[in-house]
């Protein structure tokens, strides 16, 4: 019930009730499910646009429409609560929640589209009065009025501290990331001001949706019949969808003889699949599989050299998404829910071993951009552990000859070389490949051994890749 239905009505003033936007509110209710939940919005959204279209009260350009407003908010959200803080004459904290969404909303339309200045603060008001009450809608229509004052360059010049005064708080505002991400990407990059803006400018764009041709399933000329499609820029089984498109529509996913799956991440199962091997190449080994883009990938690779693929997961949950992305799969496998740290196989039972650890993400913060609001530094102690005895275990579980690839989605060096130099120092008999001869035609890989892809550079998500033989 709304405030004003509590209150007396003005004598010739009837009251008017607030018209309903399908598309804001379903935005809103994502960004609530995203804050309340920890959600992420790339699980929460599908669903909700699924039930709209049921519904009838979407076509193509509300789910368009929709899927913008919730991601280009959660990226820009820490540029809009610079901007929003300036026009509230108290602390952020003391918003409730679901005010400060319905403000980043209306905050994204006016400095973040083309929405018509009064069309993007009406519609936060009247969501504001169905979602919130009339009270707090007259809040929402004084502040995103003062927000409606400038352009996003203007409230920047504003907002975000001087770059010759503090360059990090300065690209931490303009380009929406906490200030220590900005700080632990830039050490991992290195280079100027140049590079490490354009990191955080890829970080805030939409990602294309990428499949994978799952070899001996699928082929990627069958995947460029579909609108819009066109070749991976590295991968030979990459497709990908320039204009978005819904891959849940085609066929050879819906079979699962194909999946979505970034670019990066095929380019990791590869480099491991090709690495040069001494002796027999009959056991593969997935340690860390879920939800199991990288092991159905492997496991077509290894059906068509007469291997066979055990792909674990520790989660029971995802080691089900496992089994379910490698169903149909033309070779023999073995899904297992079991911990890694705790293996259920014998030492040396394996030609080939990927453990794509456990991490804080920040690799794949174009597709999950809410991530960078949640990770704290203190999260890097939390995955350390966990990170050295999943590659210690993996260096037990290869034979001798074998490959280990130890894999991140997360450039962090404390995720990445850190790991691999100090299990590597206390584990003598390991040698590393320079895994860059395994990604052939992809440039810019830096001094190697190992492979740190980019967003920028790539078009990839921030996957790193380490190979080691153990020869001991």
């Amino acid at each position: 019930m709304s405030d004003t239905s509590r209150r007396p009505r003005r004598p010739g003033k009837p009251y008017r009730r607030p018209q309903k936007d399908p598309v804001r509110i379903l935005a809103f209710e994502a960004l609530r499910a995203v804050d309340e939940r920890d959600a992420y919005a790339n699980l929460v959204l599908p669903p909700l646009l699924r039930k709209a279209r049921e519904k009838g009260d979407f076509d193509g350009r509300d789910a368009a429409l929709a899927t913008e407003l919730v991601y280009g908010t959660l990226r820009r959200q820490g540029t809009y609560d610079a901007v929003i803080a300036a026009c509230v004459d108290r602390p952020l904290r003391e918003v409730d929640p679901p005010v400060l969404d319905v403000l980043s909303l209306g905050t994204h339309q006016l400095l973040g589209t083309r929405i018509p200045t009064h069309a993007a603060v009406s519609a936060s008001v009247e969501l504001a009065r169905v979602v919130l009450g009339d009270g707090r809608a007259k809040f929402v229509n004084a502040v995103l009025r003062k927000v409606a004052q400038d352009d996003l360059d203007g409230w920047i010049q504003r907002v975000a501290p001087p770059y010759d005064e503090d360059p990090e708080d300065h690209l931490s505002v303009v380009h929406s990331h906490p200030r220590w991400v900005v700080s632990a990407l830039w050490d991992s990059l290195g280079g100027g001001r140049a590079d490490i803006e354009r990191l955080l400018e890829a970080d805030n764009e939409r990602p294309e949706v990428t499949l994978v041709a799952r070899p001996g399933r699928a082929t990627t000329e069958e995947l460029l019949t579909e609108e819009a499609a066109v070749p991976g820029r590295w991968s030979p089984y990459a497709v990908r969808l320039a204009e978005g498109g819904e891959p849940g529509a085609i066929e050879a996913v819906r079979d699962g003889r194909a999946g979505v799956q970034d670019e990066g991440s095929q380019l990791v199962a590869l480099a491991l699949a090709n690495a040069p091997l001494e002796g027999p190449d009959r056991h593969w080994l997935d340690g860390c599989a879920g939800p199991g883009g990288k092991a159905a990938l492997l496991g077509a690779m290894a059906a068509q050299r007469g291997a066979m693929l055990v792909a674990s997961e520790k989660q029971p949950h995802r080691a089900g998404l496992v089994a379910r992305a490698l169903a149909g799969n033309p070779g023999p496998y073995q899904v297992i829910a079991g911990d890694g740290t705790r293996p259920a196989w014998r030492p040396g039972s394996f030609d080939r071993v990927l453990v794509d650890v456990p991490c804080t993400g920040l690799g794949a913060l174009r597709r999950r951009p809410e991530a960078r609001w949640r990770r704290r530094p203190e999260d890097l102690d939390g995955f350390a552990p966990l990170q050295r005895g999943l590659l210690r275990n993996a260096l037990d579980a290869v034979r001798v000859g074998g490959v280990v690839g130890y894999a991140t989605c997360s450039p962090h060096l404390a995720e990445t070389r850190a790991v691999v130099d100090d299990v590597l120092k206390q584990r003598p008999g390991v040698e590393l490949i320079d895994a860059r001869s395994l990604l052939p035609g992809v440039p810019e890989l830096g001094e190697g051994p190992d492979v740190q892809l980019w967003p920028h550079v790539h078009g990839t998500d921030a996957m790193y890749l380490a190979l080691m033989r153990r020869v001991d």
